[in-house]
């Protein structure tokens, strides 16, 4: 374990890098704590740490940015048990795990067995690559363009938004999200022919060769007239045409028309992964949505 990103990166960069689509997330928040700061994510220092064999080549990793779940890459029980062991001293307060559905079961229940706390299911996903893009039949009247300090109020309000409709709080405040992502041109805008803002669609920062679609946000007001497909396809595209090698993103399984429409972009599923929640007695721990 260390607090160190630059030395973990070191250490883990390889094998991150040998698996970007299962390492998304890793790969992605690491980025925006290398680019943004130690506390791009909240108050609380970072954790990091890497799970090596007898051989000393890393086979495991892991990000915690306080008061978020950790994330984990995919690893074997025996790993997922030893990191547990570990946390229980430096967090006990944790409240929560996202990784490859495997790990994530293993490591919440290792975490129940050594704490007592309760664990439950919070959001059940899909990683999905991007196969062949494939236009929708009919796209809305309108067009895509990318989000500029200009939209910078309208960012953070959807971003809250999207957080209250998946009932999940950000892993980052809205204000501090818009910024981020208008630095590096990470939010496209589908607007009408008049030119109203009606779906946004971000992508994460382009690391190891890929990004991944999110969030993908429609106003309630403004859904069931195709802007969300639109404004995906559009954000796929761009990071086609910008020599990205990976386009990803997560869906929510319980959401089956997101599910539908993504598949119909080209979008092919690749693992499951799972995030967990933790309780202590009977306050549930809050649980915040994957970075």
């Amino acid at each position: 374990m260390t607090s160190d990103l630059e030395g973990f990166l070191a250490r883990a960069r390889g094998f991150l890098h040998s698996e970007p689509a299962l390492h998304t997330a890793l790969l992605s928040v690491t980025e925006v704590l290398r680019v943004r700061g130690a506390h791009a994510y909240g108050d609380g220092a970072p954790l990091f740490g890497t799970y090596a064999g007898a051989d000393g080549v890393v086979r495991g990793a892991f990000v915690r940015t306080p008061p978020h779940r950790v994330v984990l890459s995919p690893l074997g029980p025996e790993a997922a048990d030893a990191l547990a062991a570990r946390l229980v001293d430096v967090s006990p307060e944790l409240p929560g795990v996202g990784a490859h559905h495997a790990a994530a079961e293993a490591f919440a229940r290792a975490w129940e067995r050594r704490t007592g706390a309760r664990v439950s299911v919070g959001v059940r996903q899909r990683l999905y690559r991007l196969g062949t893009l494939t236009p929708l039949d009919a796209a809305p009247a309108g067009r895509a363009r990318v989000a500029t300090a200009a939209d910078r109020a309208l960012l953070a309000r959807w971003h809250d938004e999207f957080g209250e409709a998946v009932g999940a709080r950000s892993a980052m405040d809205g204000g501090a999200w818009a910024d981020t992502r208008i630095a590096y041109g990470g939010v496209t805008l589908w607007e009408t022919a008049d030119g109203v803002p009606v779906a946004m669609a971000g992508v994460t920062p382009r690391v190891a060769g890929q990004v991944r679609v999110a969030p993908v946000y429609t106003p309630a007001e403004q859904r069931g007239r195709g802007y969300g497909g639109a404004v995906t396809a559009a954000v796929t595209r761009a990071a086609l045409d910008a020599g990205v090698a990976e386009v990803l993103l997560f869906t929510d399984l319980a959401n089956p028309t997101s599910n539908g429409l993504y598949q119909r972009i080209g979008y092919r599923a690749v693992e499951d992964f799972t995030q967990y929640d933790f309780h202590r007695g009977d306050a549930a721990v809050t649980a915040t949505a994957a970075p």
